[in-house]
């Protein structure tokens, strides 16, 4: 992506996604202190969202408290689901962009009704019902988002509960600035035009990975922003029988593959299937290879860059109006009081 180039800089989506390292390097670590210290007297935490504020956000805080080992679980899913969960031993955090989704208003306030004393919220607007009915929010400092896909919200959300965590734990967070400068050199990177061309050219774009949220954030973005079917295929599903719908015009995108894998993966989705697969990874791979900074601790946000660059591309290359799909909305199912 270049913001000097009319065929990006038009966009908001774009530019929102470059202003991401900016709200990184400007993140106000002191801002999660009073979240942490209601916290310290839960079992655990809880983490809910719909869409976009719940998927990159709370599946990386979880992939890094199991990596930490840490015995103070953090938890997510869906508001509508969690609410046949017995939930008064965790903080529920609920994240919501608008302040006003429907499921998780509806989550908070049965909660609340129920008695419980640690509903925390994170919007980017102040006054709105989720401020209403919790005991604290965070408000976002990130700035609107014009386009429809949540893109720098998305980031400053898993920023807060990264940095809650590393209160918590009693550890300082990896520097904000090295991560900016990773995330921006992931955007900019510039892509190799024959992967773009195999991207634009299939009618379905699979997402294979870890269980951290990036691969399957981007799938959300790959309808969003290329309008392209997609899917996510969690560690190796991809290699366990869904190759017998797949078809040779469609591309799967792997997010920092499994290195033992690699070879079934060729075995079962290029010679078997004859598909195309691409990877986005700090080394090289046996398969067309989005190469990304390596080295970092905070290596899903870079993943995540990369993937954004690519559906950028992608969607230039399709001549797509990237801020104004044609259903979906900024807010997708929004809670009316009364």
């Amino acid at each position: 992506m270049n913001l000097n180039d009319t065929r990006y800089n038009r966009f908001a989506l774009v530019r929102e996604m470059m202003e991401t390292p900016g709200v990184i390097s400007r993140f106000d670590y002191s801002a999660v202190l009073p979240f942490a210290n209601a916290v310290k007297g839960k079992g655990g935490i809880f983490l809910t969202g719909e869409g976009s504020s719940r998927i990159f956000p709370a599946k990386r805080a979880m992939y890094a408290r199991m990596i930490r080992g840490c015995r103070f679980p953090v938890m997510t899913e869906g508001s509508t689901q969690a609410m046949e969960y017995d939930l008064d031993d965790y903080a529920v955090f609920g994240a919501s962009n608008s302040g006003k989704t429907k499921e998780i208003m509806r989550f908070m306030v049965s909660l609340r009704e129920k008695g419980h004393d640690t509903l925390m919220g994170l919007t980017a607007n102040a006054g709105t019902p989720l401020c209403d009915v919790t005991r604290m929010t965070h408000l976002l400092t990130c700035g609107k988002e014009d386009a429809v896909a949540a893109t720098k919200s998305v980031v400053e959300q898993a920023l807060f509960y990264d940095a809650l965590q590393h209160t918590l734990w009693g550890e300082p967070m990896a520097s904000l600035s090295v991560l900016a400068d990773g995330f921006e050199k992931a955007l900019k990177l510039e892509i190799d035009q024959k992967i773009v061309s195999k991207l634009a050219a299939a009618p379905v774009i699979w997402f294979a990975g870890k269980n951290n949220g990036v691969a399957e954030e981007l799938a959300l973005k790959t309808n969003e922003i290329t309008r392209k079917r997609s899917d996510f295929l969690e560690g190796t599903y991809a290699a366990h029988g869904i190759e017998e719908v797949m078809n040779p015009d469609e591309v799967l995108i792997w997010v920092d593959p499994f290195e033992e894998e690699e070879e079934k993966f060729h075995e079962i989705l290029v010679k078997g299937v004859g598909m195309t697969v691409i990877a986005i990874a700090p080394r090289a791979t046996r398969f067309p290879t989005v190469l990304i900074p390596g080295g970092l601790p905070s290596s899903p946000y870079i993943q995540l860059a990369a993937g954004w660059n690519l559906l950028v591309e992608t969607g230039i290359a399709l001549g797509v109006d990237l801020d104004h799909p044609k259903r979906a909305r900024k807010v997708g199912n929004e809670y009316l009081p009364g």
